[in-house]
């Protein structure tokens, strides 16, 4: 079965998240928003000048210049926050800083530099246009325009035109929740002395740092030796506390890959496993009271890839968050890659200004650390051998 048939399968069974929360502003960031946010006032709520000088009646300046300046009677002063009403008089002007409330009868700022900086009277040396260096009330955002749209992920952006208009709170969609689960006793986790034949559980702490990155909440986390009664008893529980629940190792068909037999004595609905996809072809995706369920393998590149390539849609779906979608392109690339591989494969690559190159020839599931010169991974199809010119698939490492 191709992995996007495996994806489709798993995005039949998953449904949105619908609870809705209240946050502060300053936790709206990263979040998708769960109701249309629409301004009550305009923004600015008043004409305001774009930039230190005078307010003056556009007609009265017309024929200015520095050879025949106009003489303006300075009525007074307006800085950013004042809001004094001078009364519109012929042949005067208001002098007012960048920001500043405009009296009415004025409808455009001759800019200082264009006078003589006057206090009680002021040469203009330049004409200007009505409306000029004047912001008109509304000009950001009208009142009733929608500032954001329910759905949206809220950026920085939002957020800042959002407390443009005074939102102190607002409605998003709860957090998802993510339960991670690694199994196998050989695992340690840090901290602690490692014994002979022990390894430090370093696929947990990868997919929690991911998860957490993305704004999502890991709310169940657990290590699980190789017991069936034990991981049973895990898998339930993950699966009421979470929307998602990953599992790392036991997935293939040695002596201690228990978690076929354990998800099916759970009663776990599969979906599929055995997909055509090189590393972790035993990758198994099911679903526990309604709850979906990747289990990968416990080879950390593998896991990876397949945390890469099945985790993301689920997660963009649930949360409506479409940008964390797998991000797919082409490439040209640069460098031979001749082995040919019985499954699509899929091996770390880096990638730049639409061309991809292989930083290092050692690609085992079993190693990591080349990982950081890699940003991309090359998906190659079955018993394909690419050569340097080719057009080739790419898929972003969110990992990375």
């Amino acid at each position: 079965m191709e992995i996007e048939q495996c994806v489709e399968l798993f995005l039949e069974k998953v449904t949105p998240v619908s609870e809705i929360e209240r946050v502060h502003l300053t936790r709206a960031c990263g979040r998708v928003a769960a109701q249309d946010v629409c301004a009550k006032e305009p923004v600015p709520a008043f004409p305001k000048s774009a930039m230190d000088g005078y307010a003056v009646c556009a007609a009265q300046v017309e024929n200015a210049s520095r050879e025949n300046p106009v003489i303006l009677k300075v009525l007074g002063e307006n800085c950013a926050g004042d809001c004094n009403e001078f009364p519109f008089l012929p042949n005067s002007a208001v002098r007012v800083m960048t920001g500043a409330y405009i009296p009415q009868g004025y409808d455009a700022v001759v800019r200082q530099e264009d006078t003589d900086y006057g206090m009680d009277k002021a040469a203009i040396y330049a004409p200007v246009k009505p409306y000029a260096n004047y912001c008109k009330t509304g000009e950001d955002m009208k009142a009733g325009e929608t500032v954001l749209e329910k759905g949206s992920l809220i950026t920085p952006l939002h957020v800042g035109l959002l407390a443009g208009i005074g939102t102190e709170y607002t409605d998003v969609y709860r957090q998802l929740k993510v339960a991670l689960i690694s199994t196998g006793s050989e695992l340690t986790p840090i901290g602690t002395a490692l014994e002979k034949g022990k390894i430090y559980n370093s696929i947990l702490y990868m997919l929690k740092a991911a998860v957490e990155r993305a704004g999502l909440l890991v709310s169940y986390e657990k290590a699980c030796a190789d017991e069936e009664s034990v991981l049973e008893r895990i898998l339930i529980e993950a699966a009421d506390c979470a929307d998602i629940v990953i599992t790392t190792g036991g997935v293939s068909v040695g002596k201690k890959d228990l978690l076929p037999a354990v998800l099916e004595k759970a009663g776990a609905q599969r979906l599929f496993a055995r997909a055509n996809i090189q590393p972790g072809t035993p990758t198994i995706g099911s679903v526990l009271n309604g709850t979906p369920i990747l289990s990968l393998s416990g080879n950390p590149y593998a896991a990876m890839v397949n945390f890469e390539v099945y985790f993301w849609e689920l997660a963009a779906a649930m949360t409506r968050n479409h940008s964390l979608k797998p991000v797919i392109k082409t490439a040209v690339l640069k460098s031979d890659y001749p082995k040919k591989s019985k499954l699509r494969r899929f091996v770390r690559a880096y990638g730049e200004n639409g061309e991809v190159f292989l930083p290092t020839q050692t690609h085992a599931s079993s190693v990591i650390s080349n990982m950081t010169q890699c940003n991309c991974y090359l998906d190659i199809a079955t018993e394909t051998m690419l050569s340097a010119g080719d057009t080739v698939t790419v898929r972003k490492m969110r990992l990375c």
